[in-house]
C-alpha cells in the first residue's frame, strides 16, 4: 500500500518520497492506521501534514483496491496453510477448527480466502487474534514450568526440529538424517560406507536445510 501512495504523490507533485527515509516512515504508518480501518470499513483516509517538502498529502483506498493491491501477500498466507497441512500430512477434511492468530487475520479478504480454502468451514474467531501468540506463549511457559496439565485440555505439544538435519556425502550434496518436524528427543540411524575400501575413519559436514520462499 505504501509503494502505491508513493507512486500516487509522484503523480500529483513529481516529487519522490523514496530519496526521504523519514516521509516514507511517516507514510508507512499512515497506511497501517488505513489497513487497520480498512477492516472494518469499506473505505480509509488520511492526512499527512508536510509530508515531503512542505507538501501536505493526502490519501483515500477502498478496501476493493487493497485487497487487489495485495492479493498476492494473501494468496502466499493460503500457500503457507497448505503447505503446512501437507507436511502434517493432513487433509483439510481432518481440520476441526480454523484459529485466527494475529492481527492480520482481521482483514475481510484473508478470513473469506480461508474459509474457501477450507470449503467454507466456519472460521473460530473465540480468541481474540492480537492475543492468541501471547496466549499460546503463556501456556508454554506453564507447561514449562510444570504449571499446566495437558491432559485436561486434550491436547499435546511437542518440540520438533524446525530444519532437516544430515551431512554431507561424496558428491557434496546433503543426505537427510533426521528430517524436519522430527519430535526432539529423538534419534535417527543411517548406514554409509567411505569412498575407498579398508578406510579407518571419515569426516563430514553436519548440515541444515534452510528454508526458502
Amino acid at each position: 500500500m505504501a509503494e502505491h501512495f508513493v507512486q500516487d504523490f509522484f503523480k500529483k507533485h513529481k516529487s519522490d518520497l523514496r530519496g526521504s527515509p523519514k516521509a516514507l516512515m511517516r507514510l508507512r504508518m499512515a497506511c497501517e492506521r488505513a489497513k487497520r480501518m480498512l477492516s472494518s470499513t469499506a473505505q480509509a483516509k488520511f492526512e499527512i501534514d508536510s509530508l515531503h517538502n512542505g507538501i501536505d498529502f493526502c490519501g483515500t483506498i477502498t478496501r476493493a483496491r487493497f485487497e487487489e493491491l495485495n492479493l498476492d501477500l494473501f494468496s502466499k498466507c493460503i500457500m503457507h496453510v497448505a503447505k503446512c497441512l501437507g507436511d502434517a500430512e493432513m487433509d483439510k477434511s481432518q481440520v476441526h477448527d480454523v484459529v485466527l492468530v494475529g492481527g492480520s487475520t482481521k482483514i475481510p479478504k484473508v478470513q473469506q480466502m480461508l474459509q474457501d480454502f477450507f470449503d467454507g468451514k466456519k472460521l473460530c474467531k473465540k480468541i481474540n487474534p492480537d492475543e492468541g501468540v501471547a496466549y499460546g506463549a503463556a501456556v508454554q511457559a506453564a507447561i514449562l514450568n510444570g504449571e499446566y496439565n495437558q491432559e485436561e485440555q486434550d491436547f499435546l505439544l511437542l518440540d520438533v526440529t524446525p530444519l532437516s538435519l544430515g551431512i554431507e556425502i561424496n558428491d557434496g550434496d546433503m543426505s537427510v538424517v533426521i528430517p524436519r518436524n522430527t519430535t526432539i528427543p529423538g534419534k535417527m540411524d543411517g548406514g554409509y560406507t567411505t569412498i575407498v575400501d579398508n578406510e579407518t575413519g571419515a569426516a563430514s559436514w553436519l548440515l541444515v536445510r534452510l528454508r526458502f520462499g
